[in-house]
Formats: structure tokens, C-alpha cells, sequence
């Protein structure tokens, strides 16, 4: 798989999954809605400041994501940290109208916040093999990119 295989594996989905530890080390998983990313490095989702996962994080940022399409047969899983955010910056560039039901104080609302997933490296997989991915070759090819939805790049919405 190329790194620009890898990011169209990455724009088309809609959902990836976080694995993480809890505070008693217990192994955790994660599916959440995901389509802001600043290339193949940098993924933003929304959620609730008092979940738990969100609560774990806090505590310890080490993280996995993993993005798949099951029909095509391919995978990326990135490892890396995850980053809170509570900037009304990143809660603007996630918020759309109707969030109002899931934070009824809007934009400002306390429970609203922003997880950042930031990749160090990454393992692929696809049906005709599987590689890694350095910190190098994700930022040489996220290099001057911005964040975007990059689901409404490969889907009319």
C-alpha cells in the first residue's frame, strides 16, 4: 500500500476505532466517528469531556487508531498520542448544526470537547500484504496539509 492508498483508506471511512488503557490498565476499544484529518497523522473527533475514555486519556495519552474497509479487505492501525482539547478552535471546526442535542449549552458547553490523535507510526494491511509506516514518512507526506473532512472529499454530502 502507498501512503496515498493509505490516506484514501483513511478519507472513505467514516468510522475508526481507539484502543487505549483505562487507569487500571485494563485494555480498551473505542468506535468513533471520524472524518477531520490532517493527512495521515493527525485526526480530530468529538465527544464528551465526561466519558469515560475521555477521562482515561487524560491520564494516560497513549493511543492506537485504526481505519479499515472491510470490503476492500484493508487496514491501517497508527500508534501514537492522544491530545484534549477544549479550544473553542478545534470545537468550532468539528461542530454542526444539531450538536445542540448531544450539548445543549452549544459550542461553549463543558461536556463538548475535541480528542486529537496524533500518529508516530503505523502498521497497514491490505490482501496482498502489510508494511510499516515511520513518524518520518507520515510527516513528509503531511507536510503543509491542513485539517479536513476528508470524507466529503470521496463522498457527496
Amino acid at each position: 500500500m502507498t501512503i496515498g492508498e493509505i490516506k484514501s483508506l483513511i478519507d472513505r471511512s467514516l468510522f475508526a476505532v481507539i484502543g487505549y488503557s483505562d487507569e487500571t490498565g485494563r485494555q480498551n476499544v473505542r468506535k468513533v466517528f471520524c472524518v477531520w484529518h490532517k493527512g495521515i497523522g493527525k485526526h480530530l473527533i468529538s465527544t464528551n469531556t465526561s466519558s469515560s475514555h475521555v477521562q482515561s486519556l487524560l491520564k494516560n495519552g497513549n493511543a492506537c487508531m485504526y481505519f479499515s474497509d472491510d470490503e476492500a479487505f484493508e487496514g491501517i492501525c497508527l500508534y501514537g498520542r492522544i491530545i484534549i482539547h477544549t479550544e473553542r478552535t478545534f470545537k468550532e471546526l468539528l461542530w454542526n448544526p444539531g450538536d445542540e442535542k448531544y450539548y445543549p449549552n452549544g459550542i461553549d458547553d463543558e461536556d463538548y470537547c475535541v480528542i486529537e490523535f496524533d500518529a508516530e507510526s503505523g502498521r497497514y494491511y491490505r490482501y496482498d500484504g502489510k508494511g510499516d509506516i515511520t513518524k518520518a514518512d507520515i510527516d513528509d507526506f503531511d507536510r503543509g496539509m491542513e485539517f479536513e473532512n476528508g470524507y466529503s472529499l470521496t463522498h457527496k454530502i
